[in-house]
């Protein structure tokens, strides 16, 4: 149906959801609306045409341009119910279907959402360009109904069918809407604020009251100073600099706020304090640097950049090379990937998106770690984002149907979500940002808290997260040239790269800044709310990767665009270097033509970075971004004059004319004051029975265990962690996931510097520590507990010398909050000038949020309801590592002689409780909060671990003294074995007798510093001297437990059985969380067979190696090839379009079996200039071509089949005898499109990839099962069983036919199943547990699998460790690549 004042189209699309999660919807809907009987729900393609004219030829169905069009709107799963379409089509006609009430979904009007971007895209290179103009996707849902659903019943159910942030819900049809989601208007207009009645006005007062209202008008949020200051700048003048004398434009005030806000300035760390009434003579900030001045070493660059920089190791930078390579017989070739040995220095950064995570948190989460994504790759010149980090704080969960005792329901306000909502959909977000970008996300955390705790009065105060915290962090490389930014010179271009700029996001520095939050912000946070397009930031991503691979680096300064948008990037960007600039409004790429100049200027659009290139670079940079299609604008020139000036040559008006030193001047420095006070605490019960007086002893005890292990703190966060991608870039050397099990315990995360088969490689590390509860005690003890266990969790990783660590501090805090300044400045002064000098670890990076409180009025005639979050300091360690393969992991190992659990105890007998996870599931605070008493024992305890890996290195094929490792935290010393226990599905006796001080409770649960080892019995004399020789007493380290050959847990006390459980009990309890929220957010049927499978006793779900061949046996080609590609090597195509992200691991693969990899663009092939005649394979690699709209790898294949020249190009190809293509994940989905469309002989009978049936990106390590196949590329694998990894959602192997499945696998064309029909095993619910297949008598490979990124034996998530030590660090898979080899030279 097309509406009549924009040539709008819209068609029906494929089903939203699978049965499973349909019935699931279904039910939550009947819950507030008992009457509906049933949902469904179809996507609506709208489809905005060029012209009428257009819109005539795609209206007519036998037309080329529709039929074109409808095979690119081919995706998906077609499984409506009877009757749905036809009630949504009878709708779309204006009618109605009696019983159906339809309801549409529709984009909020004003933006492009990044699914239209992407399809748009796709429609474009499809050649549909002259037809379509723009392709945007909503949805309809049919409810069956006796009658329509009143606006009230239709209020309740809505939440559940969209997002209000985001969407729209009508009985209206798109046609109605089609003029505001797709019309154009005149842009806004330059608005000036009358703060002067003429030029020579000079009344300060009431230019003073002007700009208050305008400060509450425009939501600016400056202070009381920065009013002074501009009205001195505008009316007085300020010191030597004359006044301006006339209005400001609302750009001039806006940009200011954004750039002078809290969030971007951080005046209260800048602040001078006073505390119970004494000046303090030094600011939170010099605190914080001081640290780097008592440990400079190791750290290249701090407080100056994006991100600090720090020493890393030396390793093999391998990407391709732009520039032309010339070959060792005189011929030469470009874009060849090519291995440069040199020093790899290592990024860190962390940030935080916690406001608009509340009030939208997909796009708030997703955006958070985009932003940081563009932190670790805009430092100095062009930088490298590697891993990446999430964690979430929020206040209690409250799931449905599973109320949990220490769980009070105090309310929301109406425009932020609730923390179930938080968690259901912003890690989501996060992870599918990482995911889309192509940045595994390797370590985080979760706490809930929203307790009433005591004050210093009589009252209770409410102390929460419903102001959420999102961290989002992670780690990077940069190259030694460009780890500093260049020099700008006035006449440099300054470019804007990246996506265009919509109204969104607008504010987001002042609203981040502003505290409290009720309904009365609700307008402003709809407006900050932000827009992800992971796919666009990657495109850019790939332009810095090859300006810094050219011989010549054009880009000589970039920064990313964050909060304050453009108006705070672009004057960042040339203030650094001392220079003002000039810009033009007009040349700034917009996605609104209605914006007005404050809204192109100061928007906060994602995926930009503003960069400075000199005039005779810019020919180069812009020939790499086209390729790329990447888009750039030069938007200014630097000038010399320190003056920023902007002009807009559609209104010929100049929105900006400042002195930089007005924009960046110094308003007075903050001053701040906060008073301490003592809590009327009361000490915690460690016999329960003040919170338990019905229940003796032993049912006291069984009680706290399970309620402790039900704490989202505690319990499995297994659900966030198989949402993201955990392998790509093949450098992976420590995930969450740990053993043969697969079990999210891991305390580090480690990645190699760089490929190899070296299976002792350095590497990077990084690991997360935070105590916030312990706050409401005592902030100093907070902040030292948390840099703690960072480093005990760090332990885990072979880091040479504390030294060489270095921490990320981000501190949130309502530091204006009754006595919360107080404690801040306690916190950091704890860290910041003791203990961080007396360890010799520095703080070069770091970020604080000040507003992290919520107060809203319940309702009508209600009090204020205020919830504040603890004071929050969360410390992230990063550090380089010795040796990757000295990881130590948590799972206990059944080992051939008896071994034990041993506590290495840093606290030194001491068991507080207060602010424990056992305090607070019995709803207590407690009075004393551990604490670091020593650091110097803390600093040995970290030597001795370092030693001891030192030693396991030296004598790799001898067994290490230490077989499993586990910090002390969350949930105390019963925690840390449990999930060890867990880890290795082993039972376990725990026994305190030597613990004991007051009651085996304090001992189990106390959350002190310390760590727990597996260690051989007949090897603790030897443990005992190395920790007495690193400085660690005899007396910290006790023995606990041991390992029991079935899976019983018992506790035990004086020789007293106090408690006894199974492994799998605890398991489920411990998992339960997880499961639930998984239930929840995806299919739960899929759920339900993952968390039968915690009930599978050992050995039965185990991953194994049953290999029939050997990964050894070969022969290893020369690895000098690498650096120096020769002309006689075959030489292979790495296919990759826009969004694919896994080409590098896939060169490396190829590169080290013997070819020669070289980078193969789509826009090569496109545009003429490559030819796939001069390969002899072609592997098109994973990744998310387009963002995976219009179905994964079918937008990529359509832009092959629909492009005549490429298409016989591919034809051709795949003909050719002794040429092969390897297609994974994206690519697999790709050519499996290809093969169906009949460009493969023998893909007749292949599967489309759908979907996958839990209805969720999948991440996991699963067995697969090589078959006896046809396939060139498993030669002398078949019938090996081993894992591998996979990470993708539309995985699911879909046959037209039963018939068609039969056929394949007779003729020898199923290559690769998964060894298991049951989710996760099976990660897809793919038919047959089909994984991959063949064709083209076994030349062409297609797989859902990584193979490609489990090459080398580091990059197992699992493996056995003697048996893999004689793999010399390759893996079995790298034999799939050098049979490619063996088949191309036979």
């Amino acid at each position: 149906m097309d509406s009549t004042s924009v040539p709008c189209l819209t068609l029906l699309g494929p089903s939203i959801s699978l049965a499973a999660k349909r019935q699931q919807l279904l039910e939550q809907v009947q819950d507030v609306v008992p009457e509906v009987t049933r949902v469904d729900g179809v996507f609506l393609h709208l489809v905005l045409a060029q012209s009428d004219a257009a819109l005539a030829t795609l209206r007519d169905s036998a037309s080329a341009p529709r039929s074109r069009l409808d095979e690119l709107l081919d995706y998906g799963d077609y499984v409506a119910l009877t009757g749905t379409c036809d009630a949504v089509q009878a709708a779309l006609n204006g009618t109605s279907v009696p019983g159906k009430d339809v309801l549409f979904v529709l984009p909020r009007a004003g933006n492009t959402t990044p699914w239209s971007s992407k399809a748009t895209d796709i429609s474009h290179i499809c050649g549909m360009d002259e037809t379509v103009a723009r392709l945007e996707r909503g949805m309809a849902y049919v409810l069956d109904v006796s009658a329509p659903l009143s606006d009230e019943a239709l209020a309740r159910a809505e939440s559940f069918l969209h997002d209000r942030m985001t969407q729209t819900i009508s009985r209206n049809t798109p046609e109605t809407s089609a003029p505001e989601l797709f019309g154009t208007s005149e842009p806004g207009e330059l608005r000036t604020i009358e703060l002067l009645s003429s030029s020579t006005d000079t009344n300060w007062e009431a230019a003073h009251a002007r700009l208050e209202a305008a400060n509450m008008e425009f939501g600016l949020a400056l202070a009381p100073d920065e009013i002074n200051y501009l009205v001195d700048a505008f009316v007085r003048g300020q010191g030597d600099e004359a006044p301006l004398r006339r209005n400001p434009t609302d750009v001039e005030l806006f940009m200011f706020a954004q750039v002078n806000s809290e969030h971007c300035r951080h005046k209260i760390f800048n602040a001078t304090w006073t505390i119970d009434h004494a000046v303090q003579p030094q600011s939170l900030f010099s605190m914080i640097r001081h640290t780097h001045k008592t440990t400079p070493q190791h750290t290249i660059s701090a407080y100056s950049d994006n991100a600090a920089v720090l020493d890393g190791s030396e390793g093999l930078r391998f990407l391709p090379a732009p520039d032309t390579l010339a070959l060792d017989d005189g011929s030469t070739l470009s874009h060849v990937y090519v291995g440069r040995r040199e020093p790899i220095p290592i990024l860190a950064k962390v940030e935080t998106h916690n406001h608009p995570t509340a009030i939208s948190p997909y796009p708030g989460a997703a955006t958070g770690s985009g932003g940081e994504i563009r932190d670790e790759g805009a430092v100095g010149r062009g930088s490298k984002p590697k891993a990446g980090l999430a964690g979430f704080m929020t206040s209690n969960l409250h799931l449905p149907g599973a109320p949990m005792p220490w769980e009070e329901d105090v309310g929301y306000p109406m425009h932020v979500a609730s923390s179930l909502e938080i968690m259901r959909d912003a890690p989501i977000g996060a992870a599918a940002f990482n995911n889309e970008f192509g940045r595994p996300a390797l370590t985080g955390f979760w706490r809930t808290l929203c307790e009433r705790v005591p004050t210093d009065t009589d009252r209770l105060e409410l102390r929460g997260y419903h102001k959420p915290i999102m961290l989002a962090g992670g780690l990077g490389n940069v190259r030694p040239p460009y780890t500093f930014k260049g020099e700008i010179k006035p006449g440099d271009a300054l470019l804007v790269m990246g996506g265009p700029g919509y109204l969104i996001g607008l504010g987001g520095g002042t609203s981040s800044s502003v505290a409290g939050g009720g309904s009365e912000r609700s307008t402003l946070d709809f407006v900050s709310v932000s827009r992800e397009n992971p796919e666009m930031q990657r495109r850019c991503q790939e332009v810095i990767d090859a300006c810094c691979s050219a011989a010549v680096n054009p880009i000589e300064s970039i920064h990313d665009v964050g909060a304050g948008g453009l108006s705070n990037a672009l004057p960042e960007i040339v203030h650094d270097a001392g220079l003002g600039a000039r810009f033009e409004l007009r040349d700034v790429p917009v996605g609104n033509t209605s914006l007005s100049p404050l809204a192109i200027w100061c928007n906060e659009s994602q995926e930009r970075y503003v960069l400075a290139v000199r005039p005779e670079n810019l020919d180069a940079f812009r020939a790499v971004a086209a390729r790329e299609r990447c888009p750039i604008a030069v938007v200014g020139y630097a000038t010399e004059e320190p003056r920023l000036v902007l002009t807009d040559r559609l209104r010929n008006e100049t929105c900006i004319d400042l002195p930089m030193s007005t924009l960046f001047g110094k308003p007075p420095k903050m001053e701040r004051s906060a008073t301490h006070a003592e809590r009327r605490v009361v000490p915690f019960d460690a016999q329960l029975q003040s919170y338990l007086p019905a229940a003796a002893a032993e049912a006291r005890l069984g009680e706290a265990i399970d309620r402790v292990l039900h704490l989202p703190s505690v319990g499995s966060k297994a659900f966030l962690i198989t949402i993201g991608d955990r392998s790509v870039t093949g450098l992976v050397a420590r995930d969450q996931m740990v053993g043969p099990y697969q079990v999210p315990v891991a305390d580090v995360a480690v990645t190699r510097t760089s490929y190899s088969f070296d299976d002792s490689a350095p590497g990077e590390a990084m690991a997360c520590g935070e105590r916030t509860p312990l706050s409401l005690l005592s902030g100093a003890a907070s902040a030292r507990m948390a840099v703690a266990e960072s480093l005990t969790n760090l332990a885990a990783a072979y880091v040479e010398s504390l030294e060489h660590v270095k921490l990320s501090a981000n501190w949130m805090c309502s530091a204006g909050y009754e006595h919360d300044g107080a404690a801040l400045y306690d916190a950091v002064q704890a860290i910041g000038l003791d203990l961080c000098p007396k360890l010799g670890v520095s703080i070069p990076v770091g970020k604080d949020s000040m507003s992290m409180g919520m107060s809203w009025l319940p309702g009508q005639g209600q009090e204020r309801r205020t919830v504040t979050a603890p004071l929050s300091p969360i410390i992230t360690a990063f550090a380089p590592t010795v040796d990757v393969s000295q990881t130590w992991t948590p799972e206990l190992k059944r080992l051939d002689a008896p071994s034990a659990l041993v506590l290495i105890d840093l606290a030194r007998g001491q068991q507080r409780l207060g602010g424990s996870a056992l305090a607070q599931v019995f709803r207590q605070l407690g009075d004393a909060a551990p604490d670091v008493e020593d650091a110097a024992l803390l600093k040995s305890f970290f030597n001795a671990m370092s030693m001891l890996k030192q030693l396991s290195a030296g004598m790799r094929r001898a067994e290490p003294l230490v077989h499993a490792y586990h910090d002390r935290s969350d949930g105390g010393l019963f925690t840390a074995i449990a999930e060890m226990a867990f880890a290795g599905r082993v039972g376990v006796d725990v026994d305190v007798s030597k613990l004991l001080r007051t009651t085996p409770v304090a001992a189990l649960f106390n959350e002190e510093l310390g760590a727990v080892l597996q260690v051989r019995e007949a090897d603790l004399p030897s443990l005992h001297s190395v920790l007495t020789t690193a400085g660690v007493p005899g007396d910290a380290v006790v023995v606990v437990g041991s390992i029991r050959q079935d899976e019983t847990v018992r506790i035990l006390a004086q020789g007293e059985e106090l408690y006894v459980s199974t492994r799998a009990a605890l398991q489920k309890a411990w998992a339960f969380t997880s499961f639930q929220m998984q239930s929840l957010r995806d299919n739960p049927e899929c759920a339900r067979q993952e968390y039968a499978l915690i009930d599978e006793p050992a050995g039965v779900t185990a991953l194994r190696y049953a290999l029939t061949f050997d990964p050894a046996s070969s022969a290893l080609l020369d690895e000098g090839t690498i650096e120096r590609p020769l002309a006689s090597q075959p030489r292979v195509a790495i296919l990759r379009e826009q969004g694919v992200n896994g080409h590098v691991e896939m060169a490396w693969a190829f590169a080290r079996a013997g070819f020669c990899s070289v980078d193969v663009h789509m826009s090569d092939l496109l545009s003429g200039n490559v030819s796939l005649q001069a390969f002899v394979g072609v592997a098109a690699c994973g990744g998310f071509s387009y963002g995976d709209v219009l179905g994964s790898g079918r937008g990529w294949a359509h832009s092959i089949l629909l492009h005549e020249g490429v298409r016989r190009e591919f034809t051709e190809f795949f003909a050719r005898e002794k040429t092969f293509a390897l297609g994974v994940c994206n690519g697999c989905q790709m050519i499996s499109t290809l093969g169906c469309a009949g460009l493969i002989e023998g893909a007749e009978h292949w599967p489309r990839f759908s979907p996958n049936e839990s209805g969720r990106y999948e991440a996991r390590f699963t067995e697969v099962v090589i078959g006896e196949s046809n396939s060139i590329f498993f030669r002398g694998m078949e019938n090996s069983c081993l894992p591998v990894a996979v990470a993708h959602a539309e995985g699911r192997a879909a046959f037209p036919t039963p018939q068609d499945a039969e056929k394949l696998a007779a003729q020898g064309g199923v290559a690769l199943r998964y060894a298991d029909h049951r989710y996760p095993l099976n990660p897809n619910g793919s038919t047959a547990n089909v994984a991959g297949v063949s064709a083209a008598h076994g030349r062409v490979l297609v797989l859902m699998p990584h193979p490609e990124r489990c090459v080398a034996t580091p990059s197992l998530s699992w493996a056995p460790e003697r048996e893999s030590i004689a793999w010399g660090g390759r893996s079995p898979w790298f034999r799939l690549f050098e049979n490619a080899y063996a088949f191309v030279s036979s």
